[in-house]
């Protein structure tokens, strides 16, 4: 599902400042210390207008950058797959948007809206 979120926001002409991550065996390839890996992820999300966040699989540093990114007043999107059991840190955040999809299209209009939205 990432690598349709990205790849649909790429072909209409939105930066997406992770995409290289939708690319298969990416993890293999990123050989970083912690130190480099945080203050990139940081200034990602500084030089973002927005972050949207699939948040279906926990993880800490997901949950980190979205906090970083609420306290930044970014407009923060956080999707999940329907029945997928998300922490209630995610989903009772009244800063960031939480919305379920049930298929990719679902999760692409969901996107679409989100960024269509008038943000503040």
């Amino acid at each position: 599902m990432y690598s349709a979120m990205v790849d649909w926001m790429l072909a209409r002409g939105h930066h997406v400042l992770t995409a290289h991550i939708a690319k298969p065996n990416v993890m293999a390839a990123e050989i970083m210390d912690a130190a480099s890996v945080y203050q990139r992820d940081m200034k990602w999300i500084d030089e973002a207008d927005v972050v949207v966040a699939e948040v279906s699989t926990p993880s800490h540093g997901v949950g980190y950058e979205i906090a970083y990114a609420v306290m930044q007043n970014k407009p923060v999107l956080c999707l999940a797959r329907e029945g997928v059991k998300v922490s209630k840190m995610i989903t009772g955040n009244d800063r960031a948007r939480f919305r379920t999809y049930r298929d990719e299209q679902d999760e692409l209009r969901t996107i679409e809206e989100f960024l269509n939205s008038p943000r503040a």
